[in-house]
């Protein structure tokens, strides 16, 4: 595990430190850089504005497309791996600071939000080296007042710690295009069908069914957002649904939209 004796100072790119316990890095990533398993003494904002990344930590594995943002708590293990090009907006909150806020306990705990539009140009305001002070306090408050907004699960999968589960997981996120049996994935990971869907709810708050139709549709929003052009029809395709409508019944069962609504073009 890396923890830097000055993480903010061992981090390239664009920084800019209020002097009361925040800093801002602005970053530009190409797809297929990873930044491995570390962690911070600050708390972080991860936020891309352009381009799409995929953040893992204990807890499980999120998809953060240009619309949402990861919430990182202070000395919590995680991974980013770039799916497209990104231009990424951190902001590092220490302890100190969040606690002076009266926010030490609600965010304790790695989460995504979605980014309204109001929180989007208030993340790009803080990195347009205005330099007032006054203002850079407001913007800040005003992005934490934003991330009181309800936890998003939609691009959020859990992952199981359990030996066996695990490995049945990984089976299934390596493909999550065929149609996985849970009886041939338990002969694969030497246990029966009906302990692995009774470790699957257990480990996971998920039915197996629900898991892999969970992976399934991160996988479906990896590709709306990396993939220009692709059409609705062919992602139920490349997904293994055998219609459309199929598709964008299951797609709304996770996140409340069609695809066509997720990806912002109605």
């Amino acid at each position: 595990m890396n923890i830097a004796e000055k993480p903010i100072a061992a981090i390239i790119g664009r920084l800019t430190s209020t002097g009361d316990g925040i800093h801002m890095i602005a970053n530009s990533y190409k797809k297929g850089f990873r930044i491995h398993t570390h962690m911070h003494r600050e708390a972080q904002l991860v936020y891309a504005a352009k381009g799409t990344m995929q953040v893992t930590t204990p807890k499980g594995r999120w998809l953060v497309p240009p619309d949402r943002a990861v919430w990182v708590p202070a000395l919590s293990e995680h991974a980013i791996d770039v799916l497209a090009d990104i231009e990424m907006r951190t902001l590092y909150f220490e302890l100190d600071w969040l606690r002076r806020e009266a926010r030490s306990h609600s965010l304790d705990a790695e989460f995504v939000v979605r980014v309204s539009p109001l929180l989007h140009q208030t993340i790009l305001a803080l990195f347009d080296d205005r330099g007032d002070r006054e203002r850079t306090e407001l913007l800040l408050r005003l992005a934490m007042m934003e991330l009181d907004q309800a936890e998003d699960s939609a691009t959020f999968i859990p992952l199981p710690h359990e030996p066996r589960c695990r490995r049945a997981a990984d089976i299934v996120l390596a493909d999550v295009t065929s149609d996985h049996e849970i009886e041939t994935l338990a002969r694969e990971v030497g246990t029966s069908a009906r302990t692995l869907s009774r470790l699957f709810s257990a480990e996971t708050q998920l039915s197996f069914k629900s898991w892999c139709q969970r992976a399934r549709i991160a996988a479906a929003i990896e590709k709306l957002s990396t993939e220009a052009g692709v059409s609705v029809k062919q992602l139920a395709s490349d997904l293994g649904y055998a219609s459309v409508p199929a598709f964008s019944h299951a797609f709304r069962q996770v996140t409340g939209k069609t695809p066509t609504e997720f990806a912002g073009k109605e």
